[in-house]
């Protein structure tokens, strides 16, 4: 069995790693840190894990860290990553990171957009973790830095097109939907039910959304040439779920069938791409729990845009799903180990 740290176990997403790696044939979780529960286990700290789960949350530094564990998944806050990462590198661990500390790899747009970083060196040594375009280069991989949750979805919903030359860029707009758990588990007003429940509303209006310059740069190395989006986040009044519909004009004259044949051929071997037949539209609800990705392509004939929609769930392949999907190809396991459970519905 192959010993399995996570840095930072109280939030969503290391409950949601708990979870997956409890069931994970191969792994077994041998640490879990957190300053605010340390002493107590972490199944009394999340019930749901109740004799699944056997291991104390602990306070240690990364010091103390290294010994407990072959392989580390950091879940900790932006900044935090960067000083925890580094010695445990140093200690010869493999880590996934599920912070934006290591996503960008233009340090000064990183500085931009969050704070200084003080480990630019190992930026350059950090893969992208999105597995159906990186692949290769995860498998050989000690440091996979985890996409963020709309990235991932916007990224394999527009990768066809983009790759391909088939859209204008600079028409490209991206209207984006979220469950609750993307803004973390501290609380807040903003996410209290009362602030939430039967209501809908955007935020981070007008390009000021942390994800923007994650996804440009993915789909800037997609298109060979510099890609701008407009991108207005919502939050939605569930739990789970991100559902992302993309427009943009094409730059050719293109069928229904003719794009839905390119979908179907770029993510026919993927394990976790599931590209929907036509009429079928994706919905959150047919991912929960899952690390799938069901996207739909379909044409505005009236206006030439080109409408693509993907709904994951934000929880497990937009953070601690993909997480382990990292995992596995980083220590040579098959991809989907751990991770073929069918979504629960309803």
């Amino acid at each position: 069995m192959i010993r399995v740290g996570i840095v930072g176990a109280s939030g969503y997403t290391g409950v949601e790693l708990a979870r997956i790696l409890s069931t994970h044939p191969e792994v077994e979780i041998t640490v879990a840190t957190s300053r605010q529960y340390a002493g107590k286990p972490l199944s009394e700290v999340f019930p749901s894990l109740r004799d699944r789960v056997q291991v104390v949350c602990e306070n240690l530094q990364p010091d103390e860290l290294k010994d407990r564990a072959d392989f580390f998944f950091t879940a900790v806050p932006h900044k935090t990553a960067m000083d925890i990462v580094p010695p445990l590198l140093a200690a010869g661990k493999k880590v996934v990171d599920l912070s934006a500390d290591f996503r960008i790899r233009d340090v000064a747009v990183y500085e931009q957009w969050y704070q200084a970083h003080s480990s630019p060196e190992l930026v350059r040594q950090a893969v992208y973790g999105l597995p159906e375009l990186y692949r290769d280069q995860i498998c050989k991989a000690d440091l996979v830095a985890n996409p963020g949750c709309y990235p991932t979805s916007v990224i394999l919903g527009l990768a066809p097109l983009v790759r391909n030359h088939l859209i204008d860029p600079g028409t490209l707009i991206i209207d984006s939907k979220s469950g609750t758990t993307g803004a973390g588990r501290s609380a807040s007003v903003a996410t209290l039910y009362c602030e939430v429940a039967d209501g809908f509303r955007p935020y981070k209006v007008g390009g000021s959304h942390r994800h923007i310059p994650e996804m440009e740069q993915e789909l800037s190395a997609l298109s060979g040439n510099q890609v701008t989006i407009s991108f207005t986040p919502h939050l939605l009044p569930v739990n789970r779920g991100i559902l992302s519909t993309m427009y943009a004009r094409l730059e050719k004259p293109m069928t229904t069938q003719a794009l839905q044949e390119l979908y179907e051929t770029t993510y026919g071997d993927e394990y976790f791409v599931r590209v929907c037949p036509q009429p079928a539209l994706p919905a959150t609800q047919h991912v929960r729990g899952s690390n799938c990705c069901d996207l739909a392509v379909s044409l505005d004939e009236r206006t030439g845009r080109v409408i693509v929609m993907a709904a994951i769930d934000n929880i497990v392949k937009g953070a601690s799903g993909q997480a382990v999907q990292n995992m596995n190809l980083m220590l040579g396991l098959a991809e989907n180990t751990g991770l073929e459970g069918a979504p629960f519905f309803p």
